[in-house]
């Protein structure tokens, strides 16, 4: 049996932190900003943790 591959796409979308969650980026921010506000291109820049429900999942995905 071959070794597990990570995805690559989700590798760099998706890091795991030190406390075990998984830390997102927010999506929405790259092209089309002229129409966004300034309020909520300034939100946009924070990241986030995926939720409980997906975590497994992309765990499972971005062995490393």
């Amino acid at each position: 049996m071959p070794k597990m591959k990570s995805h690559r796409g989700a590798s760099k979308r998706f890091k795991r932190r030190k406390s075990g969650l998984i830390s997102k980026s927010s999506a929405y921010k790259n092209h089309i900003l002229n129409k966004k506000s300034t309020k909520r291109k300034r939100h946009l820049r924070k990241g986030g943790f995926v939720s409980a429900a997906d975590s497994s999942n992309i765990a499972k995905i971005i062995v490393r």
